[in-house]
């Protein structure tokens, strides 16, 4: 990611919580402590369903009296309408701002010659009203912006910014093993852990209680993660939800099939090795586990 560029990612939306209980209400429901969150401080979170399976995941930003929460487009108004579920008395409003601010990315060198930049990740500064923050996945991922929609153009060019092709971007997230684009095919066959929310810094284990904290919890305690959700490569078509062969033995399943592809791997060891350098096949096309993920 070179220093001058931005990444204008158009499929991503924000969702606005606020109100009276906008902090009670996220703390009570999402995988993340949202006490973490503040003008200096965002984070990556997710809602899980009852038996801690994966939902939705977002990134949590503060935002005058309320929270942004940054997710994918397309998952908005489902996202909003599992909100309102559980929204039951409180005194919060839950609106969707997608037509109002864009979510884009710029490059750590750039973010860091930002006035009271820090490296760290979730650490975020003001620009002209509007949040910049390295992202709390991951700082390979660069330092993320949402920007009112009046603003965006002036900004890139005060900024001296270039505007790139997503398509890099998320070819770095993938192979990072961040899953950022139909991430709907996730959703109820997945818990959260096995999407390595951990790893992402998404999961906070020392919070209260939150919508599948009991099982996400003892999977923890017990060690019980047996799957893993992993960045793969093949040439061809795949089905989503095909098996994956080694062996002649089932080990993983397509999740997300295209246009960044993921399997949930079967494994007794959290980094997979033992497949890395084999032979692995999905509807007779050879695939790859990709190896540049955390590192």
């Amino acid at each position: 990611m070179e220093k001058d560029q931005i990444f204008i990612l158009k499929d991503r939306g924000i969702v606005h919580i606020s109100g009276d209980d906008a902090k009670s209400f996220l703390q009570n429901i999402i995988t993340n402590d949202v006490d973490k969150v503040n003008n200096a401080r965002s984070c990556f979170s997710s809602l899980l369903n009852p038996q801690g399976k994966y939902l939705f995941d977002f990134i949590v930003v503060k935002h005058k009296q309320g929270y942004f929460l940054d997710c994918e487009l397309n998952q908005v108004e489902n996202l909003i309408q599992k909100l309102n579920i559980y929204k039951l008395k409180s005194k919060i409003e839950i609106l969707n701002l997608s037509n109002e601010f864009q979510v884009a990315v710029i490059s750590n060198e750039k973010f860091l010659s930002l006035d009271g930049s820090k490296n760290e990740e979730g650490y975020t500064i003001s620009y002209r009203n509007d949040p910049f923050f390295i992202d709390p996945r991951n700082k390979k991922l660069g330092a993320r912006v949402i920007i009112n929609l009046e603003k965006l153009y002036m900004s890139i060019k005060k900024l001296e910014l270039k505007s790139k092709d997503p398509k890099k971007y998320y070819e770095i997230s993938h192979k990072l093993g961040i899953a950022q684009i139909n991430t709907k095919l996730l959703q109820e066959n997945i818990f959260g852990l096995e999407c390595n929310f951990e790893k992402l810094n998404g999961i906070d284990f020392k919070k209260g209680c939150y919508v599948g904290q009991e099982n996400t919890a003892r999977m923890k305690l017990k060690n019980k993660l047996r799957r893993v959700l992993l960045p793969i490569s093949f040439e061809g078509k795949i089905s989503h939800l095909s098996e994956i062969m080694h062996k002649e033995k089932i080990v993983g399943r397509i999740l997300i099939h295209e246009p960044y592809p993921f399997a949930l791997f079967k494994t007794s060891d959290p980094e997979i090795k033992e497949f890395e350098s084999e032979d692995l096949f999905s509807d007779k096309i050879k695939l790859n586990i990709i190896n540049d993920r955390y590192t």
